[in-house]
């Protein structure tokens, strides 16, 4: 550490740093220096952009995004979420709650989230696609929400969070309703090593209600986080995907998701911006599967999920 008298002083006047002195053998120095700098970068870039073609083979849609980023609007945070998925080839991200994490919201309130989300939704221009927010405890709200924001407006799916557990009768009634419809339902699942919330989903309440209601198209959010008993839990129900945003990219969990379930329920998702995309699409991309199976996972199960609601709203999903 230099001591105080070998620190440049600072002119009181001009509150400026004293002038430097340069010498020819400097300026060429620094001349190199910069030419290499630049030589390295290009090279860099050209290797960066590779890297990033080779990405967007995947076509890569994630289920699983929050508003919880930088922005003073959804429409702003919306935005940023989705300037860093491009820079790993994603297309399209889902994204679902409001710009506040509400446990057991009013109507009122989950009426609000879904108003930020559709106009960021809207404001996109078809990069981000959103799942509508309900609280089963107010069944009768949730499905006339479910009618105003999925049946007549831009949003593809239902996201259930920890109001109630997924064995309640009054979460049968709302997913009936997104079963008639075609939507999937997004269902949060955990398991916590201190004790799960009161309304808050394991795998084996989701695979009641699987069981309840074979018609519907649930998607278990997070596999639990404990993968290995989530995916034993939801194995033998053929109407659950496994959903593998919000976990740690361990490996085996997406080995062990293709092997028990079949590559075709397993669906990418990041839990963007709780995690980064890059730590996710890696825990697909460095698992011992099938470049075909990959491909599956990382886009083409949820685009052949979503086709049917997106075709409804005008819009033909290429695999």
């Amino acid at each position: 550490m230099a001591s105080r008298r070998d620190r440049p002083r600072i002119s009181p006047k001009t509150h400026s740093l004293p002038r430097a002195h340069f010498s020819r053998r400097r300026f060429l120095q620094s001349t190199a220096a910069t030419g290499l700098w630049l030589s390295w970068e290009r090279s860099s870039f050209a290797k960066t952009s590779s890297w990033q073609q080779q990405l967007r083979r995947y076509r890569i849609w994630d289920l699983h995004a929050h508003l919880t980023g930088q922005g003073l609007s959804a429409q702003e945070r919306v935005a940023w979420v989705l300037r860093y998925g491009r820079r790993l080839g994603v297309e399209r991200v889902v994204f679902f709650m409001g710009m506040r994490f509400r446990y057991d919201p009013t109507p009122a309130q989950f009426r609000k989230d879904n108003d930020d989300l559709m106009r960021a939704v809207e404001a996109s221009r078809g990069a981000a696609l959103g799942f509508v927010y309900l609280n089963p405890k107010f069944p009768e709200e949730s499905i006339r929400e479910l009618h105003r924001c999925v049946r007549d407006g831009p949003l593809v799916g239902v996201k259930l969070w920890v109001a109630l557990r997924a064995q309640d009768p009054r979460v049968l009634q709302v997913v009936r309703e997104a079963a008639r419809l075609g939507v999937p339902v997004f269902q949060h699942t955990w398991y916590k090593t201190t004790g799960n919330l009161p309304g808050e989903s394991t795998p084996e309440d989701l695979a009641q209600l699987a069981q309840a209601c074979p018609q519907a198209q649930l998607i278990a959010g997070h596999t639990g986080g404990q993968w290995a008993w989530g995916i034993a839990a939801i194995r033998r129900h053929r109407n659950i995907w496994a959903g593998l945003g919000g976990t740690d990219p361990q490996a085996g969990m997406v080995e062990m998701a293709v092997r028990e379930l079949g590559a075709r329920r397993v669906l990418f998702g990041s839990d963007t911006p709780g995690r980064t995309f890059a730590s996710q699409v890696a825990k697909v991309l460095g698992a011992s599967v099938s470049e075909q199976e990959k491909f599956m996972i990382l886009g083409a199960n949820l685009r052949r999920l979503l086709a049917p609601v997106l075709q409804t709203k005008g819009e033909k999903v290429q695999p």
